[in-house]
């Protein structure tokens, strides 16, 4: 399991949680198996080793803001595990995610959780109480992650845009305004900003991960453009690209592009180095992009990746936003 992804910043948070980085076992084929996974009801993991590849509150973060990020991340990250790991039936996954969202809302009450994921909710209870963290944005997360369950188990997709945004607005979005709130920004342009760019790099990731997503029964390319491109699930599942697929890929990589570009403005609204670091956050998403068109199709059968080389020149756009 893991990314190959790397940006020393905080603000790769979204890129991991709310992108959902580390969900799924990468091949370049695209076929996965279940055959490997591990224990559906894990022990919790350790926010900042649970995923080698990202360094949760590494020295980058502000020392203050390490203690909460690593607890949202352990949060976000046990979820997932829940949602997506194991041999669990999708029943089971349910039910233990039913479990996890009633031990976050007895901690919102006041109240003690159950004893099952004392290293998650142990440190989200002292982050919650200092930090005032937004429990309805917690929430949320558990809500798609609820979603991505039952549409696997039901074989179902997004028959709109708009269904899928809604998705995004759960699964993504709430992680840029936690971000924004230990920072201490609140106003109402700067969350819209933020939810343009989580849904953006969302949106990114289901177009990088088409080759793993398909064959897992995982479809988010929404039924009415598949229909405008004249493609159904068949030819989706044989990641084979044709012209109808390269051209439906395409418009989809534009939609996320042009929802990128409207939340770019954030990055010089933003003090500091927070603002610089979401710059290097876009132009990673904007480089998978770039990836993906170049691909020209073959990304239903070939995961686009960043690789070392193109740090310099994801640097140079940031610099130059």
């Amino acid at each position: 399991m893991g990314g190959s992804r790397k940006l020393l910043t905080d603000w790769l948070v979204i890129y991991v949680i709310a992108c959902r980085l580390s969900r799924h076992p990468r091949s370049a084929g695209g076929a996965c198996s279940d055959n490997a996974r591990v224990d559906p009801n894990p022990s919790p993991p350790l926010a900042v080793t649970h995923y080698e590849n990202f360094p949760v509150a590494s020295w980058l973060c502000p020392p203050q803001l390490r203690a909460p990020i690593a607890a949202i991340y352990a949060f976000a990250r046990t979820a997932d595990d829940l949602a997506d790991e194991g041999p669990a039936s999708a029943a089971e996954r349910l039910a233990a995610l039913a479990a996890y969202r009633a031990d976050l809302h007895a901690l919102a009450a006041g109240q003690a959780p159950s004893a099952r994921w004392p290293a998650v909710f142990a440190p989200l209870a002292v982050m919650l109480q200092r930090h005032s963290l937004p429990v309805p944005l917690l929430d949320d997360l558990l809500s798609a992650f609820i979603q991505d369950v039952e549409k696997t188990r039901d074989g179902a997709g997004y028959a709109q845009r708009t269904e899928l945004l809604d998705y995004c607005r759960r699964s993504a979005n709430p992680v840029g305004r936690l971000l924004l709130h230990l920072y201490g920004v609140h106003d109402a342009q700067a969350l819209r900003e933020s939810d343009a760019i989580c849904t953006a790099l969302q949106l990114i990731n289901f177009w990088q991960d088409l080759s793993v997503d398909l064959p897992r029964g995982r479809f988010y390319l929404p039924e009415a453009d598949c229909a405008a491109h004249g493609v159904d699930r068949a030819q989706l599942q044989a990641l084979q690209p044709t012209a109808q697929t390269t051209a439906l890929i395409g418009d989809l990589a534009h939609w996320a592009r042009s929802t990128m570009q409207q939340g770019t403005p954030l990055v010089h609204r933003l003090p500091g180095r927070i603002g610089w670091e979401l710059r290097l956050v876009v132009q990673g998403g904007l480089r998978i992009l770039d990836k993906v068109d170049a691909l020209r199709g073959r990304s239903l059968c070939q995961r686009p990746r960043i690789r070392a080389w193109d740090a310099p020149g994801m640097l140079a756009r940031a610099l130059a936003m």
